[in-house]
């Protein structure tokens, strides 16, 4: 069962709507814990399959794809573009644009895991 910060976590991740992005320090912060962004991490390496979580709209505080490999940024970068964001440079999104503009977990609506 997971913890309270980790079923927010899941559940603000599993509502980031088509086209927007949230960042790890922001998603922790919604959920309770602003220092909690590497948790956010883990729970996205670990969950997303098991809750089908949208992990592709999650980015690093300076927009940019944080993932290790060329190729998984890339395969990031095109999830992101169809979806209809574009990019400043080769794996950097205008967050001006194209985050989330939420201030609190109970906008977002309740749903079930």
């Amino acid at each position: 069962m997971p913890s309270d910060f980790t079923e927010s976590v899941i559940h603000i991740i599993k509502n980031i709507p088509k086209g927007k992005v949230l960042t790890y320090g922001f998603i922790a912060k919604l959920a309770g814990n602003p220092r909690a962004a590497r948790q956010v991490s883990w729970t996205l390496h670990s969950s997303s399959k098991k809750y089908n979580l949208p992990w592709h709209r999650v980015i690093n505080s300076k927009g940019k794809i944080a993932l290790k490999s060329i190729e998984d940024r890339k395969y990031q970068r095109n999830l992101l573009e169809q979806e209809g964001i574009t990019f400043s440079d080769e794996f950097r999104v205008d967050l001006k644009k194209c985050l989330w503009k939420i201030d609190s977990i109970e906008k977002v609506g309740k749903q079930g895991f």
